[in-house]
C-alpha cells in the first residue's frame, strides 16, 4: 500500500531547521524540499526518464526565491511533460539554451541576417536600401541593441511615437511592416517564441487612403501621343505601355522576368514573392503586351530581366521610377504617375461594363471572402484574357488618336 503524502505548508516549511545531514520533506507528486547543513533550503523534483525510466532529479531552484506554489507549478509541467514522452531536464536545457541565444541575438544583429535573407531572395535593391534606411532613421536609435527576445509591443511604439506625431501616417505603417518581418523571422528560426509586436500597428491612427494622380479614359489618345513624341528611352516608353496593357504596379512590371513569361501559353505568371499581397498572379497577354515583348526581346542585352538597366552589366532590373520621372517629364506632373495607370484601366473597364470581381482579380486585389477568392482563381482565368485582349485594342486605338467606350466586343462572353 502506497504511503499517502501529506502537502508541506508554507508555515512548515519556515519552521524547518537544518540537521548535521541532508533531509527531504516530501510535498508529493515527486516533489520534495532539500534541508542541506547549511539551512539552505532547495527545491528537487524526482521522476523517471520517459525513455530510459532511469530515476534522476530536476531542480526548481532554492526556498523561499522558488515559492511553495511556484515550485508546484514547475511540478505540474513537468508532469505533462513526461506524460507527452519529454524529458524535463532536456527542455529545460533547451529553453535556457534558447534563451542565451536570443540574449545574444540583439534587433540589430536579427535585422542584418533579415536583410541578408531577403537579400538572397533576390528582392530590388532599391527597395532593400529604403527599408534598411528607414530602420536606420526610425527603430534602430531605439532598440538597435535590445536582446531580441526583450524587445516588447511598448518599446516598438515608443520608438514609432515621433512619427505619428508627426502625421506620418504611412511610414508608420511601412515601419511596423518591416519589424514584424524581422520578429516573425527570428519565430521562423527558433530564436524567440512569438512575436509580441503582431498588433502593434493597430495603436496608432489609420493613413488615410490617398488616391494615385490619373487621368480619364478620354485623354488616353492624348498620353499616348505624348508619349510616342517624348525624348525617351525606347525601353522606357515600352514599360510604361507594358504596365498599361498588363494593369501592374511599377515594381511587378519593371521586376518582369523572362522565365516567368510563356510565350506559347501567351501568360505571365508573376511568383508570389513580388507580389504586394503575397500571392502568385497570373496575367493573360494581349497580342500588344506579346509585341511590347518582341521589341524587348530585339533590344535585350541577354539579361534574365525583361527591362534590364540601360548599362551594363543589365543584371538588375530598371528602377520602379523610371516610367514615374518619364511621365513627369511629358508634361503630366501632378496628373498622372505609373502607378495611376492602373486606374485608368479599372476606370474604362468599368465603364465598358466588365464583371467587377474579373477586373478586381487583373489588378491582384484580394477578395477577403475565402469562398470568392477561391472561386476568381479557378475561374476568371479565361474571362481575364478576354478582358485583356479588349483592352489591349482600346489601348492601340487610342494610340492612333481614336478612343470609344460605345463597343461591346466580347462583353457578353466576360458577363457569363
Amino acid at each position: 500500500m502506497a504511503v499517502k503524502t501529506t502537502p508541506l505548508t508554507d508555515t512548515q516549511i519556515k519552521a524547518l531547521k537544518a540537521t548535521s545531514k541532508d533531509k527531504k520533506y516530501f510535498d508529493g507528486g515527486g516533489l520534495f524540499l532539500l534541508v542541506k547543513p547549511t539551512g539552505v533550503k532547495l527545491w528537487r523534483f524526482k521522476y523517471k526518464k520517459p525513455i530510459s525510466h532511469k530515476e534522476t532529479l530536476l531542480s526548481f531552484g532554492k526556498y523561499p526565491e522558488t515559492s511553495l506554489q511556484q515550485a508546484r507549478k514547475q511540478r505540474d509541467e513537468a508532469r505533462e511533460l513526461i506524460k507527452q514522452g519529454i524529458d524535463p531536464q532536456h527542455h529545460k536545457a533547451e529553453q535556457e539554451q534558447r534563451k542565451q541565444e536570443a540574449c545574444n541575438n540583439t534587433f540589430y544583429a536579427m535585422a542584418e541576417k533579415w536583410f541578408k535573407f531577403k537579400t538572397e531572395q533576390g528582392l530590388e535593391e532599391q527597395t532593400l536600401k529604403k527599408a534598411w534606411r528607414s530602420l536606420e532613421n526610425h527603430v534602430f536609435p531605439y532598440i538597435k541593441d535590445i536582446p531580441i527576445n526583450q524587445v516588447t509591443a511598448i518599446k516598438a511604439i515608443n520608438a514609432l511615437q515621433p512619427l505619428n506625431n508627426n502625421n506620418k501616417y504611412e511610414t508608420v505603417k511601412r515601419v511596423c511592416r518591416r519589424i514584424n518581418e524581422i520578429m516573425y523571422y527570428a519565430v521562423n528560426m527558433g530564436i524567440i517564441d512569438n512575436n509580441p509586436l503582431a498588433k502593434i500597428t493597430d495603436v496608432f491612427n489609420s493613413p488615410k487612403v490617398k488616391n494615385q494622380p490619373t487621368i480619364p479614359p478620354t485623354e488616353l489618345p492624348q498620353f499616348m501621343q505624348a508619349l510616342a513624341m517624348a525624348k525617351i528611352e525606347l525601353q522606357t516608353r515600352c514599360v510604361i505601355e507594358w504596365q498599361l496593357l498588363t494593369l501592374t504596379r511599377p515594381s511587378e512590371a519593371v521586376g518582369a522576368k523572362w522565365e516567368e513569361i510563356n510565350l506559347d501559353k501567351k501568360l505571365w505568371s508573376i511568383p508570389a514573392e513580388r507580389m504586394k499581397m503575397d500571392r502568385p498572379h497570373n496575367i493573360p497577354l494581349s497580342p500588344q503586351a506579346i509585341k511590347i515583348l518582341e521589341i524587348m526581346k530585339s533590344i535585350n542585352h541577354k539579361s534574365e530581366f525583361v527591362f534590364p538597366t540601360a548599362r551594363p552589366p543589365y543584371n538588375k532590373p530598371m528602377s520602379s521610377q523610371t516610367a514615374n520621372m518619364a511621365i513627369k517629364r511629358m508634361g503630366y506632373k501632378d496628373k498622372l504617375v505609373a502607378h495611376g495607370l492602373r486606374a485608368l484601366a479599372s476606370t474604362a473597364l468599368n465603364e465598358q461594363g466588365f464583371n467587377y470581381d474579373v477586373i478586381e482579380s487583373a489588378l491582384s486585389h484580394v477578395d477577403k471572402n475565402a469562398v470568392r477568392r477561391a472561386y476568381n482563381k479557378a475561374e476568371y482565368e479565361h474571362q481575364k484574357r478576354i478582358m485583356l485582349d479588349w483592352w489591349g485594342d482600346f489601348v492601340e486605338q487610342a494610340s492612333q488618336g481614336n478612343v470609344s467606350l460605345s463597343g461591346n466586343r466580347n462583353l457578353k462572353l466576360v458577363n457569363h
